[in-house]
């Protein structure tokens, strides 16, 4: 199928994040003695971060805000914003569409993290529509954040392809009855070995 829209994830699909992302969630919970492994940080993939943080702090059995445990965070992801770099394979297919099909950016982001991220890679003007996780009240692995996706971009589900780098994104383009691509077969991110 040649697609007639396309949507992309962007933590660890357009941009890679998720080594900062993770870095700034192990400075985050450090203090409160939490921890949290690396692997099950990428198999929570595609979750906003208040959703994470609030499964971290009920296995804790702490009494915290998630959303102020979500802008500490996001504020130490914000802080080393500046590491963040472009996942050229996938960013490539963006450019050769940008004009020629609609496109939409689908994260499980907050929006002004989303906007901040995109712009630090030079992508703010290259899509159609931008869905975050405030746009939506389901996450993935529902399908909501790719069918709005497609709703905004006027395109039917069906003739949308998804680029994503996560099992809970990949199931949500299912979901949505979309085709996808697991840009993880051409793209990996480094790994955090020591600290």
């Amino acid at each position: 199928m040649e697609p007639r829209g396309l949507i992309f994830d962007l933590d660890g699909t357009l941009a890679d994040t998720m080594p900062v992302h993770y870095e700034s969630w192990v400075d985050t919970l450090e203090p409160l003695g939490l921890t949290l492994d690396e692997d099950r940080f990428y198999a929570l993939g595609g979750k906003p971060t208040v959703v994470v943080a609030q499964l971290l702090i009920d296995e804790a059995g702490l009494k915290l805000d998630a959303m102020e445990l979500t802008r500490e965070k996001e504020t130490r992801y914000l802080d080393r914003l500046a590491e963040v770099t472009i996942i050229e394979p996938i960013a490539e297919v963006a450019r050769n569409h940008r004009g020629k099909i609609p496109m939409a950016v689908a994260t499980g982001a907050l929006r002004d993290v989303a906007e901040q991220t995109l712009r630090l890679i030079g992508m703010t003007d290259w899509f159609d529509a931008l869905v975050t996780s405030n746009d939506v009240t389901k996450h993935k692995p529902d399908p909501e954040i790719f069918l709005e996706s497609a709703r905004r971009l006027g395109v039917s589900p069906q003739l949308c392809r998804v680029y994503e780098d996560a099992d809970l994104g990949l199931e949500a383009a299912r979901h949505a009855g979309m085709e996808s691509v697991d840009v993880r077969t051409v793209y990996r991110p480094r790994r955090i070995t020591a600290r």
